[in-house]
């Protein structure tokens, strides 16, 4: 997530000089969702390709950027629900976003702290509901992977992870990954999942940080690693640590009349992050974007080694809470076959 004063005013100052093509870009993928030539901006074949099934319009690409898409940025440049007017995450930027590799090294230099960001990347279409992005061994930390995502009926998009680490590069035992999604403004800023503090009952809880790298990551209640770093003087949201612990790996969030749901095949090794301003400020509506991230922490890894998981996220119109846990364990049970 961006740290730095400097270069969180000059996201603002970008994001305002593009907020009008950008909502071109966001109201002509609404109107004609299937036809790529009438999204400004994207030229479908460089970095990023238009997806359309049922309820879903996903823009997705890698970070090489676009006339109203800022370089640098990875993963779902936008996502537009039938029932919304807007997309989900802040237009110019992205959700689901490969932001870091972190193995404890220091990270002063934003080429090191940013890596995924910055190495090259390519994108593939699959076919007419996914594609695949490729990420050859980042200069520093040497982690190759590939990242597919498939749209399906009901508000679904899928992300299946996979990476193999090519070298080892690794001194404190383990790597994490950190993916960032920078949401549209919304009335309410909060995560919502189920935990709670250590030594007390499994409640509804709410996430909602007051300030950038305060409290931001909420640990598994079985999770006892901590990660070492070598000394540095960089802070960052996976550093810091809310009292609040999570139970069943998944989130959600609400979006307008929509909520976000956010479902992982696992909870070894996943972390959920938050943050009250990660994606600049909206002018218009007076409002912060705030983050809703996660981690995928990787312990004792194995040079050439395949790691991976995958994750589930739903855009629908507002239910219960309990349906939202309903729909969370349909998808463990079809995947595993062991989790009611």
């Amino acid at each position: 997530m961006p740290q730095q004063h400097s270069a969180s005013v000059s996201r603002r100052r970008w994001l305002k000089g593009t907020a009008g093509s950008a909502a071109t870009l966001l109201t002509s993928a609404q109107s004609s969702p299937t036809s790529a030539s009438t999204v400004t901006g994207f030229r479908p074949g460089h970095g990023s390709t238009l997806l359309n099934v049922g309820e879903l319009t996903a823009v997705i690409g890698d970070n090489s950027g676009a006339a109203t898409q800022r370089p640098g940025y990875n993963g779902i440049w936008s996502l537009q629900h039938t029932a919304a007017d807007r997309s989900l995450f802040v237009p110019g930027i992205a959700g689901l976003n490969l932001e870091h590799i972190v193995n404890g090294t220091p990270l002063d230099d934003d080429s090191l702290f940013f890596e995924p960001r910055r190495a090259p990347m390519t994108m593939q279409r699959l076919d007419d509901a996914s594609c695949e992005l490729h990420q050859p061994p980042t200069p520093a930390t040497q982690l190759e992977s590939r990242t597919r995502f498939v749209l399906q009926p009901g508000g679904i998009l899928d992300m299946h992870f996979e990476c193999w680490p090519r070298k080892a590069v690794f001194p404190h035992g383990y790597l994490s990954l950190f993916w960032a999604s920078y949401i549209n403004a919304p009335q309410d800023r909060s995560m919502y999942f189920l935990g709670g503090p250590d030594n007390q009952p499994e409640s509804w809880c709410q996430l909602c940080t007051q300030f950038h790298n305060d409290q931001s990551t909420v640990l598994h209640r079985d999770d006892q690693f901590t990660a070492a770093f070598d000394p540095d003087h960089r802070t960052a949201l996976f550093r810091n640590f809310s009292q609040l612990r999570f139970d069943q790996p998944f989130f959600y969030g609400r979006f307008d009349d929509l909520t976000w749901l956010v479902i992982f095949d696992r909870a070894a090794g996943i972390r959920l992050t938050h943050s009250p301003s990660g994606g600049g400020h909206n002018s218009a509506l007076r409002s912060n974007n705030p983050a809703w991230d996660f981690q995928y922490l990787i312990r004792e890894p194995v040079v050439n080694q395949r790691y991976g998981f995958s994750v589930r996220t739903m855009l629908l119109p507002h239910c219960s809470r309990d349906r939202l846990l309903q729909l969370a364990q349909n998808w463990w049970a079809q995947r595993s076959g062991t989790r009611q």
